[in-house]
């Protein structure tokens, strides 16, 4: 019964080895399992950061490049829209020609000649606008562009009213609502160039 004895505590004592041995590999194991999660959540941390920091400088981008533009406000309490020298030359002359398109539409209306009417409003609408450079828009505030794109808009509605409809009256109101906004436009903006700040 000894050697039964013996040989039951050597069994045990055997057993109690592996398991003793497998719990080390275990434990070496969920260490270094643990490790392994840790370094990959701690990478996802560090991919979801850096991708993060992009996405605010993307919004951020677009902020000043969509929304505020290039602008300070101007003593008068306008806001500047601060543009190069050319880029001010370029806005000018458009103004200067949209003056002179403006004064083609009146005087076709003094006349009541709706096809002149509309040439001369055509001559205004979206498609003057797609002459801008890209840069230079980026540097205009939301709301200019939202008014200048309308008023662009709105010249196309004149000339097809003009065109279709042939009524004198109409466009006339059509241009002073137009008008409204030019004013709109003027009492709130200024351009700059850097220099002038």
């Amino acid at each position: 019964m000894l050697s039964i004895t013996r040989e039951r505590d050597k069994v045990n004592m055997y057993l109690l080895y592996r398991l003793k041995n497998l719990y080390h590999f275990k434990s070496a194991d969920a260490r270094s399992s643990g490790e392994a999660e840790m370094s990959v959540t701690a990478g996802t941390r560090i991919y979801l950061s850096i991708i993060a920091v992009l996405l605010l400088v993307i919004v951020a981008m677009a902020y000043k490049f969509i929304i505020a533009g290039s602008t300070e406000k101007a003593a008068d309490g306008r806001v500047a829209i601060i543009l190069e020298p050319g880029e001010k030359a370029l806005m000018l002359r458009e103004m200067r020609g949209f003056l002179s398109g403006l004064q083609g539409v009146m005087d076709a209306l003094s006349r009541e000649d709706m096809q002149a009417v509309a040439k001369a409003s055509r001559a205004l609408g979206a498609a003057r606008a797609g002459g801008v450079p890209a840069e230079m828009l980026g540097k205009l505030p939301l709301e200019f562009k939202t008014l200048a794109f309308t008023v662009h808009r709105e010249f196309d509605t004149i000339a097809s009213d003009a065109e279709r409809a042939g009524n004198a009256r109409h466009a006339l109101n059509q241009v002073s609502e137009v008008l409204q906004k030019c004013v709109a436009c003027h009492g709130s903006y200024q351009v700059r160039t850097p220099a002038e700040k």
